[in-house]
C-alpha cells in the first residue's frame, strides 16, 4: 500500500489549518467587564487594546491607573494614560499600516502613497458597561491628546433587527 499522496494531503491540510486559525476576528473581553450590547456589522480589527474595569485601567493587559485616581483627577487629560499610550503608539502605527498594505488595489490610490506615512493610529476601548461617560470621555480624552484619532469602543453583537 502506497502511502506516499495520503501524507501529501495530510500535509496540506496541516498548513490550512494552521494559517487560518491564527486570525482573531473578535476580541474576548476578561471576565471581569461586561460589554455592552449592540448591532453592529463590522469585525474589529487588531489595535492597541485599553480596558476600564471596575477597578482599574489597563493598557494592553498591562495595569497604568486605578479608577479611583481617575475619579480623583480634574483634569480632562490625565497624563499617565497618555503617556503610555505614547509607549504604544509604534505598535498602533505599525498594525495601521500593514492594515493599509493588506487592503485591495483599488481603496488605495496612486496619489496616495503619503498616506501610507500618515496612517492613524486606532485604538480599541473596552469598557464595562456600568463605567460612568465622564470617565471615559477622560480615557478618550487622553487618547486623542496621545495622537490616537480613531478610537473604537468595544461592544457584544446582537443578532440584527431585519
Amino acid at each position: 500500500m502506497n502511502l506516499t499522496s495520503l501524507m501529501d494531503v495530510f500535509t496540506i491540510l496541516v498548513f490550512f489549518l494552521l494559517t487560518n486559525t491564527s486570525s482573531n476576528e473578535a476580541l474576548d473581553p476578561p471576565k471581569v467587564i461586561t460589554l455592552p450590547d449592540s448591532v453592529v456589522e463590522s469585525k474589529p480589527r487588531e489595535t492597541v487594546t485599553l480596558m476600564v474595569t471596575h477597578d482599574e485601567v489597563l493598557i494592553e493587559s498591562r495595569p497604568v491607573l486605578t479608577i479611583e485616581e481617575l475619579l480623583g483627577s480634574e483634569e480632562s487629560v490625565v497624563q499617565v494614560i497618555r503617556e503610555a499610550m505614547e509607549a504604544e503608539l509604534g505598535k498602533a502605527i505599525s498594525v495601521a499600516v500593514a492594515e493599509t498594505a493588506d487592503a485591495p488595489e483599488g481603496a488605495v490610490q496612486e496619489g496616495d502613497a503619503g498616506l501610507i506615512e500618515e496612517v492613524p493610529p486606532e485604538v480599541n476601548i473596552l469598557a464595562d458597561r456600568t463605567v460612568p461617560f465622564h470617565l471615559l470621555k477622560k480615557v478618550m480624552s487622553s487618547c486623542t491628546s496621545a495622537g490616537y484619532t480613531r478610537i473604537s469602543l468595544a461592544v457584544v453583537q446582537k443578532a440584527s433587527q431585519s
